[in-house]
């Protein structure tokens, strides 16, 4: 959520965002609507301090045994105007409060204007090339090793929910546990395993409501959603608390379930691991001062980089332009796994700086050491990384003449010393 009083002082800024991003909002309303509230708390204030003096004089009167009637009933008709200006103050700030909530953050000026098509390559790791045979793709891979039942899986859940099973299931697991292991014990991070399930407060925190709802999957009776990410219930472990300075930064990784709708992409990307409702990802989350935050989003990058350079595959690092950069962030990065098979560059991890954006709507703060001063956080998130694209771009790059599929060097262990996944025939 953006502070009144920057949109106040920077309402250009604000505009000129809102115009990049191509998100169209009357932004004049909102600045009306503060502009109307702020004079009604100055009417409050005045009558506050006139009800102040009028309990001062009836005090003064009573001490001289001085009949202060008179004084009591003018006292009683400021009092009666107070309530109905307080009245009127909450439905101006409850009015104020829902816009807020739907103005996006401001891009950071360092991002490519514009739509997708304007999103920048910043560098590639690794040749995007196909293997010297006719390279299948991740669906074939899948049938002829029997290692995801797509048709199974539809038939427990419903359409674009899948089932691994055997190697399938054991290479998502392993991937999992590799990828923690990693960001634990190489790059700082703290483990967590958080609910799958969170309530509003904590949707509305970290930014996908209002706006996101009819994506998320959401339980009505309870008012609980399942989780899009692991970004919201780690974000909002600090949700209404003070940190300390000497304990920033702060850094969280956490293998999640997440659940989406994808209710605006019907027909889109729908064949396959590409996109379905429920899949795995492990995240990582940064609590950090806000000097800090775009120095912390490289390094955030670089830690998802590990992980698919620890994987061998080759990926590239897109920022995203204002047009599709996400509702919460100022400034994202997206890497990108290459799968031959598909001949497709594949999101596998988004990196996002939020500046102080959700650290405001969750009010996660900190005091500094030396000022004893509150401030808020800034807030980091990034797929340290998703799955199944993942496990696409494996299958598909690491995949034989033979039909078998090569097991990743850093994967084997977790793998029992499997070196690479044949195909199985005969069970179930």
């Amino acid at each position: 959520m953006l502070d009144i009083k920057f949109i106040r002082d920077n309402a250009d800024v604000v505009k000129g965002s809102l115009e990049k991003r191509g998100y169209k909002f009357n932004l004049d309303e909102v600045i009306a609507l503060d502009e109307e509230r702020r004079k009604i708390l100055l009417e409050l204030d005045e009558l506050r301090r006139q009800k102040n003096k009028a309990n001062d004089a009836i005090t003064a009167l009573i001490k001289e045994k001085k009949d202060p009637k008179e004084k009591i009933a003018s006292m009683k008709g400021v009092a009666a105007k107070i309530d109905e200006i307080e009245a009127k103050l909450r439905v101006s700030e409850e009015q104020l409060s829902k816009l807020l909530m739907v103005i996006p953050n401001v891009v950071h000026e360092s991002i490519p204007v514009g739509d997708s098509k304007n999103n920048k390559v910043v560098r590639q790791w690794g040749e995007a090339k196909k293997p010297d045979f006719n390279a299948r793709p991740h669906t074939q891979i899948c049938e002829y090793l029997d290692i995801v039942d797509f048709a199974r899986g539809a038939k427990i859940a419903g359409s674009n929910f899948i089932l691994y099973k055997k190697s399938g299931a054991r290479l998502e697991r392993a991937l999992i546990n590799f990828m923690v292991d990693l960001h634990t014990s190489k790059h700082g991070y703290h483990e967590m395993w958080p609910p799958a399930l969170v309530n509003r407060a904590s949707m509305t925190g970290t930014g996908q409501l209002p706006k996101l709802e009819e994506d998320m999957y959401r339980l009505k009776e309870e008012d609980l959603f399942l989780i899009p990410t692991a970004e919201v219930p780690v974000t909002n472990i600090h949700r209404d608390e003070i940190l300390d300075e000497k304990d920033l930064p702060i850094y969280y990784t956490a293998y999640t379930p997440c659940f989406r709708r994808e209710a605006g992409s019907y027909g889109k990307d729908t064949k396959g691991l590409v996109r379905i409702h429920q899949f795995d990802k492990v995240e990582m989350v940064k609590f950090v001062k806000p000097e800090d935050s775009f120095d912390e989003l490289e390094k955030l990058v670089a830690n998802a980089e590990a992980v698919l350079q620890a994987l061998g595959l080759t990926y590239r690092v897109v920022m995203l332009a204002s047009g599709d950069i996400s509702f919460a962030a100022a400034k994202c990065y997206d890497l990108e796994a290459y799968a031959p098979g598909l001949d497709a560059w594949l999101e596998v991890s988004s990196c996002s700086n939020f500046l102080d954006f959700q650290a405001r709507r969750a009010n996660i703060r900190y005091r500094g050491k030396e000022t004893k001063k509150v401030e808020f956080v800034h807030t980091l998130n990034g797929s340290g990384v998703a799955l199944a694209r993942t496990v696409i771009a494996i299958l598909e790059n690491y995949q034989q003449k033979d039909g078998s599929v090569v097991i990743p060097g850093v994967l084997r262990p977790y793998m029992g010393g499997l070196d690479r996944i044949e195909r199985q025939t005969g069970r179930f």
